[in-house]
């Protein structure tokens, strides 16, 4: 991930080892983490149980809220791919109980294809 994709807000693939380290003691019992990516400080993580959201705050980054977002609470997603002039990549997300979809945002060099393709076998069976 390029300092330009962090100034314009978008996330790059992540090491799934480097991710686990990182969550370890967020995870639960034989939770394992199959995508992750990262923006600057912030996380977006999928394991094989639910999404997590990770967004540090303050300059230090010591104050951490994590977001949880069970599969069985996705209602529906949309995924945008990257065009020749439009270079990032976009996930929406609607949860149950929410109103507005949350949207994520990923550079050109994220592979959205694997991204959308872990959500439909999380949502929509196996």
């Amino acid at each position: 991930m390029g300092i330009f994709d962090a100034i314009l807000g978008n996330a790059g693939e992540m090491e799934i080892e480097e991710a686990t380290e990182e969550l370890a003691t967020i995870l639960g019992p034989a939770e394992q983490i199959e995508l992750a990516y990262k923006l600057i400080r912030d996380m977006i993580v999928l394991t094989d149980r639910r999404i997590i959201l990770i967004d540090k705050q303050g300059l230090t980054g010591k104050k951490v809220e994590y977001r949880t977002i069970p599969f069985k609470s996705i209602t529906q997603y949309t995924v945008e791919s990257n065009g020749h002039f439009d270079l990032d990549a976009e996930l929406k997300i609607w949860v149950s109980g929410l109103h507005e979809p949350i949207e994520l945002e990923f550079n050109g060099k994220t592979n959205i294809y694997a991204l959308q393709g872990l959500l439909a076998a999380k949502i929509a069976g196996k």
